[in-house]
C-alpha cells in the first residue's frame, strides 16, 4: 500500500509593534538577513508600515514594522499612531517590544490597552539586554508579566543579534495554515522607489541636528532604470530656511555626505550602480498641513 504524506504550509502576519525607538526596525532587519527598513538612534524614525518577507522551512512569515506608538500631537504624529495601531488588524500574531533600560510607562500602557482587544496570541521581546545587569531582567519581566498574559517573553538584544533566532522560534510556532503569499525571492513588497527616499531620509537621521529630522520628508522626482545605472533624483523637503542650510551646509558638505553615504546603500539595495541628485526645498510648515502630508504620503 502506498502511503502518501503530505507537509502543511504555515503562513501569517505579525505586526511588529512598541514605543518609538525601541528597536521593531532593527530586529526585522535581522530576521530577514536584510536592510528593508531604515534605522536611527532618534526617536520615530519609521513613519509608514514596512512589510518584511521571512521565508521559512514549510512556511513564510510575514513582518509589519510599524510607527512607534506614543502619545502627542501634530498631524504627523497622529497618522504615525494610526497606522501603528491599524497595523493589529487582521493579523495571526503580534511581536510587542519593549527597552530593557525603561520600566513599563504610559505609552506602553495604552499600547497594552489595544492588545487586549485581540484575539491573537503576543510575544513580548525585552530588546536592549545588553545595556543592562540580568539580575534586572526578572523583576522587568514581572512587571510586564502582571500587565498582559503574553504567549512568551523572550530577552533579545536586536543589535547583537542574541535571541533575535528564539524570536523567530516561537514567532513561526504560532503560524496557522495558510497559503505562500509572496514568492520566494522577495524580501518586501515595497516599492523600491520608496526605500530610495526612506535611505536618503535616514542619512538625514544620522548627520544632522535633532530639530531637522523630524521636518524632513523625501521625495523621489525621479527613479530611472538604464542597463547598468539607475538615476535618482529626490528632494529633501524641510519646514524652513535655516533647516535647509543645515541640510546643504558650508560649502555644500552636509548635501554631499547625505548624498554619497545614501549611493553606497542604494547600490547594495539595488546591486547596480547609482547616480543620485539631491536637492533641498523649503515646503513651510508641511508638517501642519493636511494637504501636504498626503502629498507625501502620510
Amino acid at each position: 500500500m502506498l502511503i502518501l504524506l503530505t507537509m502543511s504550509f504555515k503562513s501569517g502576519f505579525i505586526s511588529i509593534i512598541g514605543r518609538p525607538n525601541v528597536g521593531k526596525s532593527t530586529i526585522l532587519n535581522a530576521m530577514l538577513g536584510e536592510k528593508i527598513s531604515i534605522v536611527s538612534e532618534k526617536p520615530q524614525t519609521t513613519r509608514n508600515t514596512i512589510r518584511g518577507v521571512k521565508n521559512i522551512e514549510g512556511g513564510q512569515i510575514v513582518f509589519l514594522d510599524t510607527p512607534g506608538i506614543h502619545e502627542g500631537g501634530g498631524l504627523l504624529n497622529k497618522f504615525m499612531v494610526r497606522e501603528a495601531t491599524a497595523s493589529l488588524n487582521d493579523v495571526d500574531a503580534v511581536l510587542f517590544m519593549v527597552e530593557a533600560t525603561q520600566a513599563p510607562g504610559g505609552d506602553d500602557a495604552m499600547i497594552i490597552k489595544e492588545l487586549k482587544r485581540l484575539k491573537c496570541p503576543v510575544v513580548l521581546a525585552i530588546n536592549k539586554v545588553d545595556r543592562v545587569e540580568k539580575p534586572l531582567l526578572l523583576p522587568l519581566i514581572e512587571q510586564y508579566s502582571r500587565l498582559f498574559d503574553f504567549r512568551d517573553i523572550v530577552p533579545v538584544s536586536a543589535i547583537k543579534g542574541s535571541g533575535v533566532a528564539e524570536v523567530e522560534k516561537v514567532l513561526c510556532g504560532l503560524l496557522p495554515e495558510g497559503p505562500k503569499y509572496f514568492p520566494d525571492d522577495m524580501v518586501t513588497d515595497t516599492p523600491v522607489r520608496f526605500l530610495a527616499g526612506e535611505i536618503v531620509r535616514e542619512k538625514v537621521f544620522q548627520f544632522t541636528h535633532r530639530e531637522v529630522p523630524y521636518s524632513v520628508a523625501v521625495s523621489v522626482e525621479k527613479f530611472e532604470e538604464k542597463k547598468a545605472l539607475i538615476s535618482i533624483s529626490a528632494v529633501i523637503n524641510v519646514e524652513r530656511d535655516s533647516q535647509k542650510g543645515i541640510i546643504i551646509g558650508k560649502k555644500g558638505e552636509m548635501l554631499k555626505r547625505i548624498g554619497t553615504s545614501s549611493r553606497i546603500d542604494l547600490e547594495k539595495l539595488l546591486a547596480s550602480k547609482v547616480y543620485l541628485e539631491l536637492f533641498v526645498r523649503v515646503q513651510k510648515d508641511w508638517t501642519r498641513s493636511p494637504s501636504s502630508l498626503k502629498d507625501f504620503g502620510y
